[in-house]
């Protein structure tokens, strides 16, 4: 590693490598030369997940977490095909008035052999075998599909939240695939809310801007999820067409006790409302444990 560290000139021009290694020892992790270096693979790549300019030994749990990954794969490849996903919906209520005025469309997978399975387990995996976008596709069709059933049996028009997901963000067409769901759903644009993470904007601003700003022109309300826990540049607040600022629950669970946790959400509404944006705080429960602004009830059911 310290080899390769050292810089490379190419016609005057000097290059820089980094350097991630995996180990596998005889005869321990293997004892043959195909398990060594399949067993010094996944050491590697463990290397590179830690940030990389770095080296991992192999260990046994690294072969545990490969095979659960391979099972997980087929399980959603499957839960795609078969229809297996569902879409739950919390509801956003008005502090002031206590009228419901949206709600957030959260996915789960119904598997037969486990039951619920919550995302923070299978979207990581989903992300990195691209399935993401095949499960995005569907959560934002569905959601716009019930949306629209529940206007058509004479329920009052709310708005539905859709979370996008970072690479779903930044490798797919999500200007062209808002217009084609809603056309396909026959949902009007003003009632759809798409979610985004910090993350999802942090690369290539201008082409971000424009993502966002085609989507925005259709009349779709867009809105930054987990605000205050990522990067978030207050540059990027104005170049981009947000409409909405949902504060983190790891924000909103500390107050009233926490006096800098009040500090930050003061702060972030203020903000908000400077900008003519709105604000929703996720994770309040009961109508005692907020006081201003907009909420999120965390409250999930799969029908109004």
């Amino acid at each position: 590693m310290a080899c390769l560290a050292a810089p490379i000139v190419v016609n005057a021009h000097e290059f820089h490598v980094t350097t991630s290694v995996g180990l596998a020892i005889y005869p321990d992790d293997g004892d043959s030369l195909e398990e060594l270096q399949k067993n010094a693979d996944l050491a590697m790549y463990k290397a590179k997940q830690a940030g990389g300019a770095s080296y991992q030994f192999f260990t046994r749990d690294m072969y545990v977490k490969v095979n659960e990954n391979i099972k997980m794969e087929a399980g959603l490849r499957r839960a795609i095909k078969d229809n297996e996903f569902e879409l739950y919906y919390q509801p956003k209520l008005c502090t002031k008035t206590g009228e419901l005025f949206g709600v957030e469309a959260l996915i789960r997978w119904n598997n037969p052999e486990y039951g619920l399975i919550n995302p923070s387990v299978f979207i990581p995996l989903a992300e990195e075998s691209g399935l993401i976008m095949q499960i995005g596709e569907w959560a934002m069709r569905e959601a716009c599909r019930t949306n629209k059933s529940w206007q058509d049996q004479g329920f009052k028009p709310i708005s539905v939240a859709v979370n996008i997901s970072a690479k779903q963000f930044r490798h797919q067409d999500i200007a062209q695939l808002v217009a084609t769901t809603l056309a396909e759903t026959r949902l009007d644009p003003q009632y759809l809310e798409l979610e985004i993470t910090e993350s999802a904007v942090m690369h290539n601003v201008e082409a971000v801007a424009k993502k966002l700003n085609d989507i925005k022109t259709m009349g779709v309300k867009i809105s930054v999820d987990d605000f205050g826990t990522g990067y978030t540049s207050m540059n990027y607040l104005k170049e981009f067409p947000v409409s909405i600022l949902k504060i983190d629950q790891n924000f909103i669970k500390g107050i009233p006790h926490n006096k800098n946790d009040v500090s930050i959400t003061i702060a972030v509404i203020a903000l908000a409302h400077s900008l003519e944006m709105k604000v929703v705080a996720e994770g309040v429960e009961t109508t005692s444990s907020y006081n201003g602004s907009l909420i999120m009830i965390v409250i999930s059911f799969k029908d109004i």
